[in-house]
Parts: structure tokens; C-alpha cells; sequence
């Protein structure tokens, strides 16, 4: 599972709660699971959570525990990344998430086709993946790579 920083939980956290109360509850969270392509029944979902909601602490201890052990186990292997000592592996791991046709590079259709499934799509921000893609493409190629994609994420962490 790529890493992902309290930010990006945030606004992943403030998209699946619908109603605003401050909670995520099990069906909300089921529709995130969906679009990633994880299919959990709601008493599947119950039981791997352990209550009906969620606040945002919750939530990342949900995604810690969904990321550890998806990422190897190792107790080493943060989900989230807090800093400057993030790990190549998981950096790794991230690229290949946005990489989706694996020719070791990211266009701005993946990036947006990545944020669809995770809804944090807006139609209004199509110019922003290509901006990004552009702001930190310092080949020019048009792409990022895997080196780019480094920089870029040690630079929006530190």
C-alpha cells in the first residue's frame, strides 16, 4: 500500500465523511474499500474495525494496520510517512501505485485515474494533475519517473 501522509488521511477521512459529523461510518468506509478493489461484506468490515464508526484517530490506526499488513510486516514499515526518513521501499511502492500500466512512468491520465478511485477526483482540478506532472517533470519529458516521483514526495513531506 503506498504511504500517505496525516494530510492526504485527512482529506481522504473529510471525502468519506459524507454527512460531516466528524465520524466515518462502516458504509462510507465500505465505498472507499470498493473503489480500491477491496470487497469486505459490512460484518467483514465489523469485525476487522471493531465498531460501527470512526473518528479520524481511528481511521489511521485502520489504515496503519490495513498498511503493515499489506507492506511486509516489518515493524520498521510505517503506513504513514511523518518525515524526512521515509523509506525507499515504500516510496517504491507509491510509484507503483500511481504507475498503473508499469512502464515506470506516471502521466497525468494515471495520477487522475488514481485520485478517481480514492474520490479525491474534483472535474475542476483536471489542469492541477497536469500542473503537478509539469511543476516536477524536470526532464520535460512530460512524465514522472521514478527518481522525479522521489523528489517530488521527499519535497511534499519535509
Amino acid at each position: 500500500m503506498s504511504p500517505l501522509t496525516k494530510n492526504d488521511l485527512r482529506r481522504i477521512f473529510e471525502k468519506l465523511d459524507k454527512n460531516g459529523d466528524g465520524l466515518v461510518s462502516l458504509d462510507e468506509l465500505n465505498c472507499l474499500m470498493e473503489r480500491i478493489g477491496v470487497q469486505f461484506s459490512l460484518e467483514e468490515l465489523e469485525s476487522l474495525v471493531g465498531m460501527p464508526c470512526m473518528g479520524f484517530d481511528e481511521f489511521i490506526f485502520f489504515y496503519d494496520s490495513i498498511s503493515n499488513q499489506t507492506g511486509g510486516g516489518d515493524d520498521e514499515d510505517k503506513g504513514i510517512i511523518d518525515g524526512d526518513d521515509g523509506d525507499q521501499s515504500d516510496i517504491a511502492k507509491a510509484f507503483k501505485v500511481f504507475d498503473l500500466n508499469g512502464d515506470g512512468f506516471i502521466s497525468s491520465e494515471e495520477l487522475e485515474s488514481v485520485l478517481v478511485r480514492l474520490g479525491l477526483w474534483d472535474e475542476r482540478n483536471g489542469k492541477d494533475c497536469r500542473s503537478m506532472i509539469c511543476y516536477y517533470d524536470t526532464n520535460l519529458d512530460g512524465m514522472i519517473d521514478f527518481e522525479e516521483f522521489k523528489n517530488m514526495m521527499f519535497h511534499t513531506i519535509s
